[in-house]
């Protein structure tokens, strides 16, 4: 059987600079947020991840100068020191604590081929513009910056050998974005790695959780590459950071809306065809799958879908954002494709229900629903069946941060 992963040779920050590097990942934020976060921070990755920042305003990042401004940027941080390579491959433990709860997964490189042979299992479409972008990325860096975050399926030998790495002091931590300790332990030691290889190996497959058009591109850069190095050069492997499926938090990523000409009666009555519809007095955060807060004219509603309505042997129509489509946006609102309708928008659980609740008092929307996050469970189940999830079913939090680790196309 084909390697799932194999340790590597990390270019990482020196510990006195973890802080000053360490960075979102590209993708979260703007442009303009980018260059307020790296203002006074000559060594921010983000003049690595986001280099259109260094440019004139209004510059490109798909440009050439972008691109070529990045790769600039790495060789001037390790020309400089403040970033140095591991002289010999290795795993890193990689643990995120925030807000009293942590997990505790694995940093290494994931093989090209096990994503093919779809031993990395994938849950989302990807897009040819981004995966274009990440391909220009990696090839004119010659280096993977930003980690994919993957799971796998908990087990206790897993859970105990990452334990015995955590005894030691670590390599690297600091505090990222949202209070996010993040703090890493170099293993280098050849019995370490050898038991964690072997465990990690024994595996039925990863899970992409974030990071499904970076694990795309590795995977062009590398079916380019292959005539002219061998199959089991570093183009052949993709920077991961994989984690037990039960540490891992996925929030709630909530909905709203227009109501398409209803008034909010008629709403009422039409959503009861399909729902069991209770008022609230608070805001309604589902406790439970198959139930649904909904915020409409300055009032809160919990709503239940009849059980009969669920195809609980499908696992893409049985999730919570598959029942709110076909059941409620669909046929009530009339909100079609939620890829491409305009008259939908998501709003990110991390911003809590108040979101919900000022996107509808300020006439941005007119009805807000809140869902019970997705959970991992699912999305394995999902991927297991070789299908994709909805948009917008998972909101990952914390996220992985930019810059702490990188693999060097050697």
């Amino acid at each position: 059987m084909t390697a799932l992963v194999r340790p590597f040779a990390a270019l990482r920050p020196r510990a006195e600079h973890a802080a000053d590097v360490l960075a979102p990942p590209y993708d979260v934020v703007s442009t303009v947020e980018a260059r307020a976060l790296a203002q006074h921070r000559p060594f921010s990755f983000l003049h690595v991840s986001r280099p259109e920042i260094d440019l004139p305003e209004g510059s490109s990042p798909y440009s050439d100068e972008a691109y070529a401004r990045g790769a600039a940027n790495l060789a001037q941080m390790r020309d400089a020191g403040v970033l140095v390579r591991e002289r010999s491959p290795a795993f890193y433990v990689y643990r995120m604590r925030a807000n009293g709860r942590e997990q505790t997964g694995v940093a290494c490189a994931a093989a090209v081929a096990a994503y093919e042979a779809n031993r990395i299992r994938k849950h989302e479409h990807t897009h040819p513009a981004k995966e274009d972008d990440r391909v220009r990325n990696i090839a004119t860096l010659n280096a993977q910056t930003g980690p994919v975050l993957c799971a796998y399926r908990a087990t206790a030998a897993l859970r105990e050998l990452l334990h015995a790495c955590t005894v030691a002091a670590p390599t690297l931590e600091a505090v990222g974005p949202n209070e996010v300790l993040h703090t890493i332990w170099c293993v280098s030691d050849a019995r370490s790695i050898d038991a964690l290889a072997t465990a990690l190996n024994a595996l039925d497959g990863l899970y992409i959780a974030d990071g499904h058009h970076r694990c795309a591109a590795a995977a062009r850069v590398a079916r380019a590459r292959r005539a002219h190095g061998a199959r089991d050069a570093s183009h052949e492997f993709f920077l991961a950071v994989a984690f037990p499926h039960d540490e891992m938090r996925i929030l709630d990523y909530n909905r709203v809306g227009d109501l398409g000409g209803l008034s909010t009666e008629e709403l009422l009555t039409r959503v009861r065809a399909a729902f069991d519809v209770e008022p609230s007095r608070d805001p309604v955060a589902p406790a439970a799958p198959e139930t649904f807060g909904m915020h409409v004219a300055g009032a809160w509603y919990r709503l239940r879908i009849r059980d009969a309505l669920v195809p609980r042997t499908d696992p893409v129509a049985s999730l919570d954002v598959s029942l709110l489509q076909d059941h409620l946006l669909g046929p009530v609102l009339g909100i079609g494709d939620p890829r491409s309708d305009s008259r939908l928008d998501f709003v990110g659980g991390v911003r809590g229900l108040a979101e919900l609740e000022r996107r509808v008092a300020s006439g941005a929307a007119a009805v807000a629903f809140a869902l019970h996050p997705t959970r991992m469970e699912q999305l394995m189940a999902v991927a297991d069946a070789d299908r994709v999830l909805p948009p917008k079913s998972t909101w990952f939090e914390p996220k992985l941060a930019d810059g702490l680790l990188t693999h060097v196309l050697d």
